[in-house]
C-alpha cells in the first residue's frame, strides 16, 4: 500500500470526494438529481457517504462529520475503511482522494483509515487469483504537502510491519529470529541494533528473562534498538521497553485451552517498540530514543520455573513465583533495570501484560500508569485521543503495594487476592524504576478475534501510533515537558 501525490487525469479512476457539506456539492462533476439525492438522504437520515457506480469505476461523496474533534477525525479513519472495503470489492486496486475542505487532519484521517484498512497477512496462503488489495491511493490537491504524505506513509509501513510480526506463528518465529528480524528491518531506516545472546544476557544478571526462558529449547534475546540523529532536542533519551513473549503457554501453569489462541501476539509490545521507532527513524524525527525488548518464549518443558521458586533480580530484590503465567513482569523488570544505565528522560514499558486489563475497559483504549511522569502522561492522553488509542488511567494507590509483599521473598510476581490484577503488575514493576516512567498495558487491543474497521483482525499495530505521535511532538516541547 502506498499514498501518492496524484497530478494525472481522473478519467475512469474511483475518486472519493471529501466535501465540507451539502452546500459545496456544486463543486463536484455528479448530475443535479445526484445532487439533490445527497442533500435529502443527508438531511433526513444523517448519511454521510455516498457511492455512485460509474460502471468503470465509483465515484463516491465523504461529507465530513460536525466536528472534526479526535471522535470526527476517527469517524473518518472508520469511513475511510469501509470505502476501501467496498472499492476491494469490486476489484478496484487504485482510487483518487479529492479534497474540497482544506482540512487536513480529515483528508489525513480519511486515507490512513484506507491504508491501514488494506493490511492483510497472507504470507502462509496460496496467492488469491482475484486477491482484491487496494494497492494505491492518490492524493489530489495541495491540502496535504509532499512530507506530509511521506510521513503518513512511513507511519502506515511501520503499522503493516509491526502487525506482520504480531501475525507469525511461534513455529516460524522464535525469539532469536524476532530479535533478528527486528535488526535487518530496522537497517533501512537508519536505526542501530545490538541483539544479547544467552551468554551476554547471563553477564547482564537477567535473571528474569534467564528463568522464563528455562522452559523452553529455544534461546532468549535481549534486542537494543537506537535512533540518534544529530539534531535530538533531548539531551536524555526516551527509553521504550517492550514484551517479546513470542509465545506463552503459561509455563506449569498452563493456560487453558481458549487463552491458547492466539498466544504468538504475546510480543506485541515489542513488536511495538520497533514499530515506533522505525516510523520515526524514517521520518527523521529529531528524538534520541532508544528501544529495549527482552525476548523468549514461556514453555512448561525441560527445567522450567514452578509456583514456589524464589530468583534474585539484578537489583538484588527477591522475587517468589505464585504464578508462571505472570511471566511478562520479570522479563520486563530486566529491561526497566538495564534502562537505569541510560539515565533516561523518561521510560515507557508497553505489554501485553494482563487479563484484568481487557477485564477493566475491553478493547476501546490502553490502560495506563505512571510515577513521577504527569506531565508525560497529559502529553500522551493528548496523543492517545489524537490517534484514538485512548489512554484509561487505574489508580496507583500506596494500598496496592500490600498485595504483592510476599512472605518469604521481597515481592511476589501475583497479587495476594487476585483482584485489580493490571494494577499489581505495574506496582510489581515500579521495584525496578529510578526514573520518570509510564506503564502501558496493550492487553486489551493488540491482537482481535474479529475484525474492528481499520484495526483489522489479528494484530492491529496497538501502540505504534500512539507512541509515534507522542514522540513526534517531543520535539515541540523539548526537555522538560
Amino acid at each position: 500500500m502506498i499514498i501518492k501525490p496524484y497530478s494525472g487525469d481522473p478519467e475512469n479512476l474511483s475518486t472519493i470526494f471529501l466535501v465540507q457539506k451539502t452546500e459545496d456539492l456544486q463543486d463536484l462533476p455528479i448530475n443535479e438529481a445526484e445532487k439533490n439525492f445527497v442533500t435529502e438522504q443527508h438531511a433526513q437520515n444523517e448519511k454521510d457517504t455516498f457511492l455512485f457506480n460509474r460502471l468503470s469505476h465509483y465515484e463516491i461523496i465523504q461529507l465530513l462529520p460536525e466536528k472534526t474533534d479526535h471522535e470526527g477525525l476517527e469517524h473518518l479513519r472508520k469511513r475511510g475503511e469501509r470505502i476501501k472495503s467496498h472499492l476491494t470489492r469490486n476489484q478496484q486496486d487504485k482510487c483518487l482522494i479529492r479534497d474540497f475542505t482544506g482540512n487536513s487532519e480529515a483528508l489525513s484521517a480519511l486515507a490512513e483509515g484506507m491504508a491501514l484498512g488494506a493490511y492483510g497477512f497472507s504470507k502462509h496462503k496460496k496467492p488469491a487469483k482475484n486477491p482484491g488489495k487496494l494497492e494505491e491511493i492518490y492524493i489530489d490537491g495541495d491540502t496535504l504537502k509532499v512530507s506530509d504524505i511521506n510521513q503518513l506513509n512511513n507511519m502506515v509501513k511501520a503499522c503493516y510491519l509491526t502487525r506482520d510480526l504480531v501475525n507469525e506463528p511461534s513455529n516460524q518465529m522464535d525469539a532469536v529470529t524476532f530479535a533478528h528480524l527486528i535488526a535487518e528491518a530496522g537497517k533501512e531506516a537508519g536505526i542501530k541494533a545490538t541483539i544479547l545472546n544467552k551468554e551476554e544476557i547471563k553477564k547482564h544478571n537477567m535473571t528474569g528473562l534467564l528463568t522464563v526462558n528455562m522452559g523452553s529449547v529455544n534461546e532468549p534475546t535481549f534486542t537494543i534498538l537506537e535512533w540518534k540523529p544529530e539534531n535530538a532536542v533531548n539531551d536524555q533519551p526516551v527509553v521504550l521497553v517492550g514484551k517479546g513473549l513470542v509465545y506463552d503457554t503459561g509455563g506449569i501453569n498452563l493456560k487453558p485451552e481458549s487463552a491458547l489462541d492466539g498466544m504468538k501476539s504475546d510480543m506485541a509490545g515489542g513488536a511495538a517498540v520497533f514499530g515506533a521507532i522505525y516510523a520515526l527513524a524514517q521520518n527523521k524525527a529529531p528524538i534520541h530514543v532508544v528501544g529495549l525488548i527482552p525476548a523468549t518464549d514461556n514453555r512448561p518443558g525441560g527445567n522450567a520455573m514452578v509456583p514456589g521458586d524464589i530468583i534474585k533480580m539484578g537489583n538484588g530484590k527477591t522475587v517468589e513465583i505464585i504464578n508462571t503465567d505472570a511471566e511478562g513482569r520479570l522479563i520486563l523488570a530486566d529491561a526497566l533495570l538495564y534502562a537505569q544505565q541510560l539515565k533516561p528522560l523518561l521510560v515507557i514499558d508497553i505489554a501485553t501484560l494482563t487479563g484484568s486489563a481487557t477485564m477493566a475497559i475491553g478493547r476501546f483504549g490502553i490502560i495506563a500508569m505512571h510515577m513521577n511522569a504527569e506531565k508525560h502522561m497529559s502529553h500522551l492522553e493528548t496523543s492517545g485521543n489524537s490517534v484514538y488509542e485512548r489512554i484509561a488511567r487505574l489508580p496507583f494507590w500506596k494500598e496496592y503495594d500490600k498485595e504483592i509483599e510476599s512472605d518469604v521473598a521481597d515481592i511476589r510476581n501475583l497479587s495476594k487476592n487476585h483482584g485489580a490484577g493490571a494494577i499489581t503488575a505495574g506496582k510489581f514493576l515500579s521495584h525496578f524504576i529510578d526514573y520518570p516512567w509510564i506503564h502501558l498495558d496493550i492487553a486489551t487491543m493488540a491482537y482481535l478475534d474479529s475484525a474492528d474497521s481499520y484495526r483489522g483482525k489479528g494484530g492491529t499495530g496497538a501502540g505504534v501510533r500512539l507512541l509515534y505521535d507522542f514522540l513526534w511532538n517531543l520535539q515541540h516541547r523539548g526537555n522538560q515537558s
